[in-house]
């Protein structure tokens, strides 16, 4: 028997038969499902060498696999951008790999943010959602002894829905959590006179 990760057990167990009484799917394959997950960092112009190793070594241990570097093509001198120089590096998530990250993401690394709130609830218009985390010291695979510079990452969740609707459906049930939308009252403000 094969391993199965929690997040990926909870969505054949519970998400996707939701999702069919809620949305009156009538075939299996209409139930939307993660495609992928994309990680993406930045790296500044002027970083030697070292610093790129680290944050390709920090990215690597966050994602659990290789992340490819990205290299400029031409010279820009406006942004002081050399050709062949390491501006970024990112690595893409798909099977148990994407399940178990997202997982990590969901249960550890979010709740430990200070002042956390929820995550904004807007999508791309074609069912996919992405997401910026200022510092990547919240994941539980960095030590943040060892870190001399934090950087940013994008994660951006591809699914197979149509609609941010149903992308919305299948995030929060897989146990994304949204920030709520507070209502405004009607009713007039009181000025000071």
């Amino acid at each position: 028997m094969s391993y199965v990760p929690t997040l990926k057990k909870l969505y054949i167990e519970q998400v996707s038969p939701e999702l069919v009484k809620s949305r009156g799917y009538k075939n299996k394959h209409q139930v939307p499902k993660l495609l992928k997950i994309s990680l993406n960092s930045g790296i500044d112009a002027d970083a030697d060498k070292n610093q790129i190793a680290d944050v390709a070594r920090d990215l690597g241990a966050i994602a659990g696999q290789k992340p490819v570097l990205h290299r400029t093509k031409r010279a820009i001198a406006n942004f002081k951008l050399k050709p062949n120089q390491i501006t970024g590096c990112s690595v893409t998530l798909r099977g148990n790999n994407m399940w178990e990250f997202l997982y990590r993401l969901l249960a550890v690394a979010l709740p430990t943010i200070r002042d956390f709130r929820g995550v904004p609830s807007k999508l791309d218009g074609q069912g996919n959602y992405s997401l910026g985390i200022t510092d990547f010291t919240i994941f539980p695979e960095i030590t943040v002894e060892n870190v001399k510079k934090t950087m940013g990452l994008d994660v951006t969740i591809v699914t197979s829905a149509e609609t941010d609707d149903e992308a919305r459906e299948l995030l929060k049930a897989l146990g994304m959590p949204f920030r709520r939308i507070e209502q405004q009252s009607n009713a007039p403000k009181a000025t000071a006179a």
